[in-house]
């Protein structure tokens, strides 16, 4: 799975970053960084909750 992320629909709610934060993360600017654009297997489900819980729909799942 990769992790793509829309920085124009992006409006660093951060909910992604409470439900992933190992692969989500903001800077110190408050924008937001992939930290892992292909996370580990592990990581998938709250990936998978991390999208769909963003409420601007910025954060886009392809499968491998």
């Amino acid at each position: 799975m990769q992790v793509v992320v829309n920085l124009t629909l992006c409006e660093s709610n951060a909910l992604c970053v409470g439900l992933a934060p190992s692969v989500f993360e903001l800077d110190q600017d408050d924008v937001l960084a992939v930290l892992e654009e292909e996370p580990d297997e592990d990581d998938w489900l709250d990936v998978r909750a991390a999208a769909q819980a963003c409420p601007k729909q910025a954060i886009t799942l392809l499968e491998s």
